[in-house]
């Protein structure tokens, strides 16, 4: 073996070599710390969000052909890339040199808002149209599945791709023969006449064209290295670890059998997530490289012989090749496994993964391992005792002794048979969203009938997600075989494999009922799919399906995205060079797209920096007894553990009410909980120290998760919140009806992708230090700093360039952090770094308060409420943070769009040992709105009105006042409400959506639209007051500071338009470097959807102050230029550097008299959604969404729009798939992009049409605009109301007319359960109580 190994590769053309590499090195923090190409981002570390996308490219000597594929740099060992060229995001253009039309187009067609998604998106992109320069729109969806994207909503970012496609506008998908642009029911009324709206945000004409001879070569060198082949095993050896990359089938053998329990790496998509998350650690790796026998694919008299070295993404591309030149009887296995390679993962996971990794795993959630198993797969394995083949049985897949590979094997390949005449197979999966998400139960399924006869030969049905591995149902197969394919026997198979396959109450991954109604509605729509073909093939002896079932078959909704936007033009007016509502782009759209934009963890190291890892507590409720760091600070590298000791004097810090602790040494309150931080000279050994730090605790009753525990126990923080209009007593006595009912929502995680960042930099003199950080509030940041290092705020300076996503999670819980990092900085007096791992920060940080709403309304029968009596409980965990505000602004929206004469609204903070709660972009209003809503459904049902009738006779109308007796003109909402009516052609699809349903018994439809009132301001008017700077410079150009944070929204951006058109100069003069307490001090926290408004308003007040100024200048040269003014200003001594200031609106609220004027103007709007579900399964399908909105002026109608958009897919991901899973000790299970499913680019509407009012009146906002960062968010509660109103008509008919109560999300395994059938009421079901559950709902 070849011990002094040399690595080579390439990265964007140029050579690597590395002679002393450590095996356990990822390529990601190769290429961002060694080889400093920080576009490539770090998102999850787990393969699960795409930020970290590369293209691989990798020469095969015997095709002759190159291969190009996408894959996760987190999950690479750097010792595996040997032989390759990687293209990193740098390496396919930059502003310096020239930009690729993948990177032009996303940026342009508005496709980036806060950046951090967009080098892993445009990888992926650029990554197909290396390998198919004119893809189709299922290429372009399928390419994107594995990359999330918290801001944008992902239309923009299809319509960037789809620029490449040779498609017209069309779905492409002709329903009953005609174009949907060309149907009625699909169409959008035609826009006005006259020039009043646009909807183009972006011109195609120039782009630049997709040349593919312009692309990096795949380098000459590694041909001819791959050509040789005389190659022997590398070897590389690390600290802990030994690598062995063994290049022909006999080493391979040899280093087995040499090192049995090492395992044998491909992708490392199974090994890799285990090491990271598991702690798994192998002190020898075996990875084979470029073996041919294990990349064969043999198609003999009776299979299909697939190497098991081919990866997921090849093994989907043979079998549809076998598909095409197969006869289709032959080919059913083929076709049930293709299906489930298209969901399985994301495209890059699915090119690194290889299948005998897949198979070898055999994860219990294993999407092929069913379907390999009831195929009667075979595996080759090959060892240096010779060779031998395994069925891929029952026994194999439970790793019993003897039908598994043993410890000196190696699976060369698997043997897939061909299917017989008369055999039929089917694939089943049901997940948390449609891509990218591992199964909740999935399943494979076959049956071979007599000739002809109907009769079961031989069945073989196995289920994944239901037991430790994939459970094989051999008994109850056994006992149906020679039964006809009947009812009858479907009951029979129903009750045999409940029974077989039992799950117990406590099993891990919870979800109990759903999985063992979901093991019986696969078998039920296998049964039908079966039946279905028998039918086709002997329409005599089978009878044909109920039409009514035929829906259980159809695959959901599915058609190619389109979307229309409309929004207002330029008054004609306006001058040509103003830029004030036009789509400008985002000013670093074109940075982001590069990778060129640097976010906080992008800096250089510094001279001796260090790292902090936090220490959190592992209980919720608990004495700390002791704290032991001797271990952690015996490791090389480590240079300190701080725990409160240090901190003596200054660990406690209040932003608002009560001061809390920044390091808590005596007792935990929520696991989560920051007990130490240990510092080290590298990220690597700071996270191995912190794990050994070793702490004593000792419980304490109780515990308490669960709002209702709280109540039980009386736990709140404040006393009760309360306001009241009208008589709500005396109004509930002249009422027609009354109803009580009450809502549960869970809460939800911010998942911005880029982590809490920080970096601290001691100055060296004077105590100066400097902050690096991603942060929402800089001036908190620099109080906290001062106050813990004892220094004059004047000493702390904080900078923030961009931060990569926030929605209100990078205010406080970053200040506390950030302030234990100065203060290990200053103590050592070297700059120290943190950056949080995904699930740490999702520990650490939490999200959305859970609510709880009770209601009792009394209303006539027309609908109308007359009387309203509704209790808000809000869980703010530990500690207090900005529940309170929360819940206030909660009361005082609860109302949303609609006029209750008689209201009483109650509110309280429960005080829970969870980590504490905090913003999250709708502040309280997602939730209060809901149970408001949910309220109206409810009374809906009981008058026997639609939904949309009982909100319609509610509606605020014309001038009237809200419950805290602030007045509001709702003119507005009412043309949003009726001009979404329009838009959405409501009636019309109310109707189909009737008559679909009347038609399908297992798939349902759902249509429902919700008004909204989304109220601005923050109840104070100091809370509202900004600044800015603007300096003119002798050569005429302008750079502009404000407070505000550039987060993704776009401030700088309207910032630099609102200065272009103040002082009149091209958008090119005018420049912004970023916000720092340096240049604006005090300024207020970004966020409440106000940043561009207050500081817009401040960046006009400097422009006017210095135009006023040079008033003079320019009447003596009005045909002059900004630089020949500047000098001419400069010569008579006229300042050309002007603060400006804005002092905020006018704003108040008594809580104790419950009136105030707490909001400056109301942002109206209006959705309508229309969803198909699953019955059998509680799979959704979000079909089209319709939103107008009042946007009054908009400064900038792209980033506007993209704003609503990525607003409403964050909210229906919040009403529909987020769902938070606690451990009933408390301990957060969902910490990262596994096991939290945030909406993919497949989960958007297949129509979403976003449409502006046209401005209807002036206000004294800035240029008369509309903030509209937070109100879209409510709005994806619509989708949540389609899928109520689905599941409604699934319920009546099947007889269910009561009510019934859903609460939020409303997942698949709510939506499954909800639509109660045969199988629900088949399955059993354990009594609350006797079990201890895998998870608690909170």
């Amino acid at each position: 073996m070849d011990r002094a190994a040399e690595l080579l590769f390439y990265v964007n053309g140029r050579k690597v070599l590395e002679n002393n590499v450590d095996p356990e090195t990822m390529l990601l923090p190769y290429l961002r710390k060694k080889l400093r190409l920080t576009g490539t981002k770090y998102g999850c570390g787990g393969g699960g969000c795409g930020a970290c996308t590369v293209m691989i490219s990798r020469y095969n000597p015997i095709t002759k052909k190159i291969r190009h594929y996408p894959a996760n740099a987190c999950l690479i060992p750097i010792c595996s890339v040997h032989g390759a060229a990687i293209t990193t995001v740098e390496g396919i253009g930059s502003t310096k040199t020239r930009l690729h039309p993948v990177q032009e187009r996303i940026a342009k067609c508005h496709g980036t808002q806060c950046g951090f998604c967009t080098p892993g998106m445009v990888m992926s992109m650029y990554t197909l149209l290396r390998n198919h320069p004119e893809p189709t729109l299922d290429q372009l969806t399928d390419a994107l599945g594995g990359n999330l994207c918290r801001c944008t909503g992902y239309r923009p970012i299809i319509d960037a791709c789809k620029t490449f496609c040779n498609t017209s506008g069309c779905c492409q998908s002709k329903e009953n023969g005609v174009c949907c642009l060309n149907q009625g029911i699909n169409e959008l009324p035609e826009f006005e006449e006259g020039n009043k709206t646009r909807s183009k945000l972006f011109s195609e004409e120039e782009f630049l064209p997709l040349d593919p001879t312009q692309e990096l070569i795949f380098p000459p060198e590694l041909m001819m290295m791959a050509e040789k082949q005389l190659q022997r095993t590398r070897v590389f050896v690390g600290d802990r670890m030994t690598w062995i990359s063994p290049v022909t089938l006999k080493e391979l053998i040899e280093a087995k059998a040499k090192y049995p329990q090492a395992p044998v790496i491909m992708g490392n998509t199974s090994t890799g997530p285990e090491v990271k998350f598991k702690g798994v650690f192998h002190p020898v790796v075996i990875s084979p490289d470029r073996i041919e026998e294990l990349n064969v694919v043999n198609y003999a008299s009776d299979g299909l012989t697939l190497g098991a070295g081919l990866s997921l993404a090849q093994v989907k591309d043979i079998l549809a090749d076998a598909i095409l030149q197969l006869p289709e009887e032959k080919t059913q296995t083929y076709h049930a496994l293709l299906k489930h390679l298209g969901t399985l993962a994301g495209s890059q996971i699915r090119n690194m993964a290889s299948l005998g990794g897949h198979i070898v795993s055999r994860h219990l959630d294993s999407d092929l391992n069913p379907l390999l198993a009831v195929g009667n797969c075979t595996l080759h394995l090959l060892s240096t005792q010779g060779e031998r083949h395994i069925p891929l049985n029952e026994q194999f897949l439970q790793k019993c002794p003897g039908a598994d590979l043993k410890p000196e094997e190696i699976l060369i390949s698997v043997s897939v048979p061909y299917t017989r005449k008369w055999e039929f197979v089917s694939a089943f999966r049901q997940a948390q969203r449609q891509q990218n998400a591992l199964a909740i139960v999935n399943s494979g399924m076959r049956v071979l009938f007599g000739e002809g006869d109907g009769i079961i030969r031989e069945l073989s049905i196995s289920y994944g997600g239901v037991g430790p591995t994939t459970i094989c149902a051999k008994n109850s197969c056994q006992k149906l075989i020679g039964r006809p394919w009947n009812e009858e026997m479907l009951d029979a198979a129903c009750r045999l494999v409940l029974d077989e396959v039992s799950l117990p109450a406590s099993a891990p991954g919870g979800k109990v009922e759903f999985k063992r109604t979901l093991i019986i509605s696969f078998l039920f729509k296998f049964y039908l799919e079966v039946s279905q073909i028998l039918k086709r093939m002997d329409p005599v002896r089978f009878p044909s399906l109920a039409d009514k079932y035929e829906s259980a078959l159809e695959d959901l909704h599915s058609r190619h995205h389109w979307s229309i936007l409309k929004y207002q033009n330029v008054d004609p007016k306006q001058l040509p060079q103003d830029p004030v509502g036009h789509p400008i782009m985002h000013l670093s759209g074109i940075k982001h797209a590069t990778g060129e934009a640097i976010y906080c963890d992008d800096m250089p190291a510094m001279e001796g920096e260090l790292f902090l890892a936090f220490v959190t507590s592992s209980r919720a409720h608990a004495k700390i007894v002791s704290i032991d760091p001797s271990e952690a600070l015996s490791l090389p590298g480590v240079v300190d553990v701080l725990t409160e000791e240090h901190l003596h004097g200054v660990n406690s810090f209040s932003f608002l009410g009560d001061p809390e602790k920044l390091l808590e040494s005596d007792k935990a309150f929520c696991v989560g909980q920051l007990v130490c931080a240990v510092i080290a000279d590298s990220e690597v050994q700071a996270r191995r120290a912190a794990k050994r730090v070793k702490i004593v605790y000792q419980d304490v009753e109780p515990a308490i998760f669960t709002i209702e525990e709280a109540i039980q126990h009386n736990s709140y923080f404040a006393p009760e919140r309360k306001l009241e209009c009208g008589n709500v007593d005396e109004a509930f006595k002249v009422v027609d009806q009354i109803l009580e009912g009450e809502i549960h929502m869970g809460g939800q995680e911010h998942f911005y992708m880029e982590t809490q960042s920080m970096l601290a930099v001691p100055r060296g003199e004077d105590q100066e230090m400097d902050i690096y950080v991603s942060t929402q509030y800089p001036k908190g940041i620099q109080d906290i700093v001062a106050s813990v290092l004892k220094l004059p705020a004047n000493k702390v300076m904080c900078h923030v360039k961009r931060v990569g996503g926030a929605f209100g999670g990078k205010a406080f819980k970053t200040g506390f952090m950030a302030a234990i990092t100065a203060f290990a900085a200053n103590k050592h007096g070297r700059a120290v770094r943190c950056i949080l791992e995904r699930g740490e920060d999702m520990l650490i940080t939490a999200g959305r308060h859970p609510y709880l709403g009770k209601y009792k309304a009394g209303f006539m029968n027309d609908g109308r409420i007359l009387a309203l009596d509704i209790q808000h409980y809000c869980n703010g965990g530990a500690t207090l943070d900005e529940s309170q505000l929360v819940l206030d602004i909660g009361l005082l929206k609860m109302d949303n769009a609609y006029k209750f004469p008689n209201l009483r609204c109650r509110g309280c903070v429960c005080r829970t040992n969870l980590p504490s709660n905090t913003a999250l972009r709708g502040f309280g209003f997602p939730q209060a709105g809901l149970i408001t809503e949910s309220c109206i459904t409810e009374v809906a049902a009981k008058c026997g009105l639609s939904p949309e009738q009982v909100r319609t006779v509610n509606l605020y109308k014309g001038i009237d006042q809200t419950h805290y007796k602030q007045e509001i003109n709702a003119k507005t909402l009412i043309q949003c409400w009726k001009e979404c009516m329009a838009m959405s052609s409501y009636s019309l699809r109310k109707a189909a959506v009737e008559k679909f349903n009347s038609e399908n018994h297992w798939k349902k439809k759902g249509l429902a639209m919700v008004p909204m009132k989304y109220p601005i301001g923050f109840g104070s008017r100091a809370a509202g007051q900004a600044s800015a700077l603007v300096h003119i410079y002798l050569d005429g150009s302008v750079l502009v500071t404000h407070g505000g944070i550039e987060m993704g929204q776009g401030v700088h951006t309207k910032m630099i338009q609102v200065a272009s058109r103040e002082l009149g100069m091209p958008l090119s003069n005018v420049h912004l470097r970023g916000t720092s307490t340096e240049t604006i001090p005090n300024a207020n926290v970004s966020g409440g959807s106000v940043v561009a408004d207050f500081n817009g308003m401040a960046v006009k007040d400097a422009c006017q102050t210095l135009l006023k100024r040079l008033e003079p200048i320019i009447s003596k040269n009005p045909r002059g230029t900004w630089k020949d003014w500047a000098q001419a200003a400069f010569a008579e001594s006229i300042s050309l550097s002007a603060t400006g200031y804005f002092r905020g609106y006018e704003s108040n609220m008594n809580w104790e008299t419950g009136e105030g004027h707490f909001f400056e103007y109301f942002v109206y709007g209006a959705a309508c959604s229309e969803v198909e579900i699953d019955c059998l399964t509680g799979a959704y399908k979000n079909i089209r969404t319709d939103i107008v909105m009042d946007a009054g002026y908009s400064i900038n109608p792209a980033l506007d729009i993209g704003q609503v958009e990525g607003a409403f897919i964050q909210g229906m991901g919040l009403y529909t798939t987020e769902e938070l899973h606690y451990s009933p000790q408390g301990i957060l299970y969902t910490r990262g992009p596994n096991q939290y499913k945030i909406p993919t680019i497949r989960d958007t509407p297949t129509e979403f049409h976003v449409s502006f009012l046209p401005p209807s009146e002036n206000s004294n906002t800035l240029y008369s605009s509309k903030g509209l960062g937070e109100s879209g968010m409510f709005l994806g509660c619509s989708v949540f109301f389609a899928i109520h109103d689905a599941v409604k008509a699934a319920r009546q008919e099947r007889g269910l007319f009561g009510p019934f109560m859903l609460n939020s999300p409303l997942t698949p395994e709510r939506i499954r359960m909800a639509c109660e059938d045969k199988f629900t009421k088949m399955i059993p079901r354990d009594k609350p109580g006797s079990y201890v559950p895998w998870n608690i709902p909170i």
